[in-house]
């Protein structure tokens, strides 16, 4: 019999998210599909997501498998090319590509003047990590424009706080001193879709909330209709009755108060689980919520059976997903749902539904 442990991908909750996210405004979208897209599986999210204008990656690998696979989306390289050697086969399997630095004009500029790019241009409006400072975009477009090569043009940008209080009224202020450029535009993520209207534009590209979590803090996925598609789930493979003053796991983290009954449940960091989740980080043990106990091993973890007398070996664990938010587990971890499901190893199986 296989080890217990299994990631349940519900592929109807990505597909209504995506709804979700469709209803919010008339823009096209853009899904978000990088890292494996985001645990889920690159080939069965896009399927699920098929309904999407477009899909967006980072390795040029993928987007040839989806290719391959019969997507005839609009593919974006999240980071464009890298080298020279990208480039036919960009155009050869019509991938559309981020511009985002001079290096990338100048590759550009040296292939030869056959085929039909698609090329969106990224401004650096204030996040400082990708894309042209807005004194440069005049010179850098008039280049790529002037390429024979190069088909459409989309003026993109990203922000850094759409998720947070400081909003993104100051980079949407750099991006529309654009205004004289009259290209298609993209700048909202999941985020600033949920939040911002005047940042739909004509591309959003949505990505967490299609994996059903929260780009908020202090929102749930429930209160934004969104639906959990991975749920990470296990059972108890041992149980330990403990005496007042005895410790648990590795280093010995967690001392015993009082008697208490403890389940070792088969997930540890080698799953994907974090390492730093603390004592008290939430799971749920036959749809009842408790909390685990010490150290994350390599491949088991210890919960809190004292309240939840009829769990036993064989209990039905959920370390997030459904009936516990992944954001709830990362908040406790001290981290983001996008790294926890991003984290997801290859050992776990995977059952969709």
């Amino acid at each position: 019999m296989p080890r217990p442990i299994q990631a349940r991908i519900d592929l109807s909750a990505l597909e209504r998210n995506l709804q979700v996210a469709r209803r919010a405004g008339s823009a096209r979208i853009m899904a978000v599909i990088k890292a494996n897209a985001y645990g889920h599986g690159l080939l069965r999210a896009a399927e699920a997501l098929n309904a999407a204008e477009g899909f967006a990656l980072l390795d040029i690998r993928d987007a040839i498998c989806l290719r391959d696979a019969g997507f005839s989306q609009t593919i974006l390289l999240l980071e464009g090319f890298f080298t020279p050697d990208d480039l036919p086969l960009v155009a050869e399997y019509d991938l559309a590509c981020v511009i985002h630095n001079q290096q990338q004009i100048d590759m550009l500029e040296a292939y030869p003047s056959r085929g039909s790019l698609e090329v969106w241009f990224k401004v650096g409006s204030g996040m400082n990590r990708l894309g042209f400072a807005p004194d440069k975009v005049p010179a850098a477009l008039e280049r790529l424009k002037a390429h024979p090569a190069v088909r459409d043009i989309t003026l993109m940008t990203h922000f850094a706080h759409a998720d947070e209080a400081t909003g993104v009224a100051a980079q949407l202020d750099v991006f529309n001193t654009l205004a004289p450029y009259r290209m298609a535009r993209s700048l909202a993520n999941s985020a600033a879709l949920l939040r911002y209207p005047a940042t739909h534009a004509d591309w959003v590209r949505p990505g967490i909330m299609l994996y059903g979590a929260s780009p908020f803090a202090e929102v749930s996925a429930q209160q934004l209709g969104l639906q959990p598609v991975m749920t990470l789930q296990s059972r108890i493979i041992a149980v330990q009755e403990l005496r007042a003053g005895e410790n648990i796991g590795y280093g010995g983290l967690f001392r015993t108060e009082a008697p208490t009954r403890v389940g070792v449940v088969a997930c540890g960091y080698a799953d994907g689980y974090p390492r730093h989740a603390p004592t008290g980080t939430p799971v749920l043990v036959e749809g009842q919520r408790t909390r685990i106990l010490g150290r994350i091993s390599m491949d088991m973890l210890s919960v809190d059976l004292s309240t939840l007398p009829a769990a036993d070996v064989g209990s039905h664990v959920t370390l997030w997903g459904e009936g516990l938010p992944v954001e709830q587990v990362a908040h406790a971890a001290g981290t983001i749902s996008y790294e926890l499901l991003c984290a997801l190893a290859e050992r776990v199986p995977i059952v969709t539904v």
